[in-house]
């Protein structure tokens, strides 16, 4: 099935020549199909690399997604064009009184600043909790997953010694919960970034169940008990050269970036990086859609479930899981 995306989005060339189903507004309006309705806040600086690799990780279900982009007010992009957020992105005050069946909030290049001295941190806080009553689930991306950490939680990161950069093993933990259904027992995802919540405080909220981890990273993905909100501290929906990129770029600034780990072949920076993720991302995105989106949101937009209700429909999806299997 496929997502629905403005006629004229530039990711949409892109995704056609990779067989990706996609339908513009005008087919979409003649189909009698009630598509999944998500909401992308993409607070990345290069909004449409994400805006392709998010588009990408969502395509790989049999559900049609009506995809709407949001952004900040509150901070001025200075790598995107005015024109294409004029053309393919709303404000928050343009939302808000819209309902989403989901809604993925993304990274942002801010860890090193504290979270109230970002610009844009009254704005991102108003979204946290509109999402409460406004969103079925909300899958948060790494600094994205911090800031809801610290907001709902007050859980508070830390900086770490070096920048976390490359690819690493997680191992599967909770293999009952229907978010990692699927999974190998061991599965590698990207990270890159300054900051990560110290993984023995995220073990100590009791409103938050760890789903898989890493020796070397830490947290990778948890989830509140009735999947309401989930937090992935790394960034699966990256492609092959996103690391790459960053790496050539922090290179020619001079930063002191390190190789990123398990990444190039004999961590040879000119030879082609692996892609070694791409399953896992597309099963993580497949497994939250279905269960958490598909499965929990009601038919009519607006009405979200409340709490005891989409916990017992969560401990439904358990019991169907292949006895943890």
């Amino acid at each position: 099935m496929p997502i629905k995306i403005q006629n004229d989005l530039p990711a949409r060339e892109q995704l056609e020549k990779e067989n990706i189903f996609v339908v513009d507004e005008n087919r979409a309006m003649h189909q009698d199909i009630r598509p999944l309705s998500i909401c992308i806040l993409n607070l990345m600086p290069l909004k449409e690399d994400t805006e392709l690799q998010l588009l990408r990780a969502l395509s790989n279900t049999p559900l049609q997604i009506d995809v709407t982009f949001m952004r900040v007010s509150t901070h001025e992009a200075g790598h995107t064009s005015t024109t294409h957020l004029n053309s393919f992105y709303n404000t928050f005050d343009e939302l808000k009184d819209n309902h989403y069946d989901g809604m993925i909030i993304t990274g942002a290049p801010v860890e090193k600043m504290e979270f109230e001295e970002v610009d844009y941190w009254d704005e991102l806080c108003q979204i946290f909790e509109w999402t409460k009553k406004h969103v079925t689930s909300t899958f948060h991306i790494c600094w994205g997953a911090q800031a809801a950490c610290y907001y709902h939680f007050g859980l508070k990161k830390i900086q770490l010694p070096q920048k976390l950069f490359g690819i690493y093993a997680h191992k599967v933990l909770n293999r009952k919960v229907p978010l990692i259904r699927g999974f190998d027992d061991v599965f590698y995802i990207p990270h890159s970034r300054y900051t990560s919540v110290p993984i023995d405080d995220i073990h100590k909220c009791n409103k938050l169940v760890v789903l898989a981890e890493s020796y070397e990273a830490g947290a990778m993905l948890c989830m509140t008990k009735d999947g309401r909100q989930i937090f992935s501290f790394g960034h699966a929906e990256y492609d092959r050269f996103t690391l790459d990129s960053e790496y050539k770029r922090d290179a020619k600034k001079g930063l002191g970036t390190p190789l990123p780990r398990n990444y190039y072949p004999d961590d040879n920076p000119n030879n082609k990086p692996r892609l070694t993720w791409r399953a896992h991302c597309n099963l993580l995105y497949s497994n939250w859609l279905n269960y958490y989106v598909y499965q929990a949101t009601p038919y009519k937009w607006g009405q979200i479930l409340d709490a005891d209700n989409i916990v017992k429909a969560s401990k439904a999806l358990t019991e169907k899981t292949d006895n943890g299997k």
